[in-house]
């Protein structure tokens, strides 16, 4: 008797609703609408003549069939991307710019990998930048797809992610929050998150200095470590060094930020499609999942 076979679309609904924590957040990532991811659990369940989940408020909470399952459905999908990746790699050649932010690098290298597991005939080459500088270069052409932070004065390219903003001190030692506040902010024009910073304190009412200033993460760190000084950063961005402060240090609630996917204007490779559709795909956002 021939075994019955699991439905690939099926195993990926399931795969999406566990990385993203809900079915909202799902559809968002798979394209469909909610009762579609909702009945794609239920046929699966069906199928397997199972239950495979139970519902904790708006999230998805996974029976221990359900955990058995998606241990093997994340084999079978990886297994199927791979044969698809050999099959079709022969195909796509040539070479891809990606921009990126430095402090948005530890995002991607998961999908790099993959990438160059799929394609290995193309050559990507990665260039780091301020966002407002991608934004423009890859306008002029001179890069294939830049990954940024969504400008508020050129707006434009394809959301792929949102995210919290924050304010962070060291995990083991913080400046005192009093007037003026100490900040560690990134260089004029090299990101929003200066800007957000300030206009929320402002709109607070609240008075600050600019205790350090750099173009990266990596020079701002060690100030805000050492508890010389606050630093904004978005919730992916935060390391075992840094600590998050709610709204009981008394600083003002900070808004969510938009990583956005630019293409250059004219008609995109097949590398840069290819891998535009995996970033998006990759980093679909956690934090709508409610």
């Amino acid at each position: 008797m021939r075994a019955p076979t699991l439905d690939l679309t099926l195993l990926r609904t399931l795969v999406a609703i566990a990385d993203t924590g809900s079915v909202t957040a799902a559809a968002k990532r798979l394209d469909y609408t909610q009762s579609t991811v909702s009945m794609q659990l239920q046929r699966l369940e069906a199928q397997l003549s199972l239950s495979l989940h139970e519902r904790d408020g708006r999230r998805i909470r996974f029976t221990p069939d359900g955990e058995r399952l998606l241990t093997h459905a994340r084999r079978i999908l990886a297994l199927n991307d791979e044969a698809w990746g050999d099959m079709q790699a022969q195909q796509v050649t040539g070479d891809l710019t990606l921009g990126i932010p430095e402090d948005y690098a530890s995002l991607l290298p998961s999908v790099f990998a993959y990438f160059h597991q799929l394609y290995p005939a193309v050559g990507l080459k990665v260039i780091c930048g301020t966002s407002a500088h991608l934004v423009d270069q890859v306008k002029a052409a001179e890069l294939d797809l830049a990954l940024v932070t969504r400008q508020r004065n050129s707006p434009g390219g394809d959301v792929i992610r949102r995210e919290p903003l924050v304010w962070a001190v060291g995990v083991n030692q913080q400046p005192l929050l009093s007037d003026p506040i100490p900040l560690a902010l990134y260089s004029p024009g090299a990101d929003v998150f200066r800007e957000v910073a300030e206009q929320a304190l402002h709109g607070a009412g609240r008075n600050w200095r600019v205790a350090y200033t750099s173009q990266s993460m990596a020079g701002l760190a060690p100030i805000v470590i050492a508890g010389l000084a606050v630093v904004v950063v978005t919730r992916s961005m935060l390391t075992p060094s840094l600590r998050p402060l709610d709204e009981s240090s008394g600083l003002p609630a900070l808004p969510m930020i938009e990583l956005a996917l630019h293409r250059a204007p004219h008609r995109p490779s097949e590398p840069a499609r290819r891998l535009g559709e995996l970033i998006r795909e990759q980093l679909a956002a956690p934090s709508e999942a409610l």
